[in-house]
């Protein structure tokens, strides 16, 4: 069976030479590096001065639910810090998967030109996805080094964090590029943004503990991938342990996983019209 008669829905078969389009991208990039940073990073730090230093000083403190069921006071600035950290690595990572990829793919043309090369869609798609977890991380990195300098958190277990918000970019990234493969225009972003990501931020325990939540909202969030994310990510800031953090891990890289199969497929679909 040839590559134009194969299934959408074939397994992934990436070659190395996916590493040529990110390194494309990063090319491109260098050009606008600066202003990038300072637009990724400026919102996020926003909110967190406006309401980590502003609404932390009336709100005190939350408490936090520990593993044996004991809650453990916490300064809401570090509580926020813990959590939107994890959401501008989502936002990063989304906004590079969706309007970026979208220019390349079907406004400038960029992935039919490198179609002319030796390069497969399948390298195509994996290396937008990477790229995006990149900028995911990139911005992480730079958060995390103002949240340092601001004396938020200086637990020696936010190395593994770093870690945990590169899987989150990457997470968001496949699932991302799955309304990249259905869009017609830039307009579709706003159901994404606005169906998804938008209550996902306030059900995940982002801005305050989840216990707040209905039962039956508790019981969707749990389930979300920004939920794990601020599961792992936040007792790291605390210096402590993450409780079943092999479970959030899997369930992170299963939505990582099976977002990017679905994502290639749809791409393929679309590329074969």
């Amino acid at each position: 069976m040839t590559a134009h008669h194969r299934s959408p829905w074939t397994l992934p078969q990436p070659t190395r030479r996916w590493v040529a389009v990110w390194l494309r991208n990063l090319l491109v990039w260098r050009k606008l590096a600066v202003p990038s940073l300072v637009g990724n990073i400026a919102e996020p730090l926003i909110w967190l001065v406006a309401f980590g230093y502003g609404m932390g000083a009336l709100v005190g403190s939350v408490g936090v639910t520990l593993p044996d069921g004991a809650t453990q006071p916490v300064p809401y600035l570090v509580f926020l810090a813990s959590g939107s950290i994890c959401m501008s690595a989502m936002n990063a990572a989304t906004f590079e998967a969706l309007y970026s990829a979208f220019s390349r793919m079907h406004v400038q043309k960029t992935w039919d030109g490198i179609l002319n090369a030796p390069v497969t869609l399948d390298d195509i798609v994996l290396a937008e996805m990477l790229w995006a977890a990149f900028k995911a991380l990139f911005t992480a990195t730079a958060i995390l080094g103002m949240m340092l300098a601001l004396g938020i958190s200086h637990s020696p277990k936010l190395a593994l964090a770093w870690l945990v918000l590169g899987l989150t970019g990457v997470t968001f990234a496949s699932l991302a590029l799955i309304f990249n493969a259905l869009a017609k225009g830039y307009d579709f972003f706003t159901y994404y943004f606005t169906l998804w990501l938008t209550p996902m931020m306030f059900v995940s325990g982002v801005f305050f503990p989840r216990e707040q939540l209905p039962g039956w909202v508790q019981t969707i969030g749990e389930v979300l991938p920004l939920t794990h994310a601020v599961h792992l990510v936040r007792p790291l800031f605390l210096d402590r342990w993450p409780d079943q953090a092999a479970l959030h891990l899997a369930a992170l890289a299963g939505y990582a996983l099976v977002g990017f199969w679905v994502a290639l497929a749809l791409t393929r679909r679309r590329f074969a019209r």
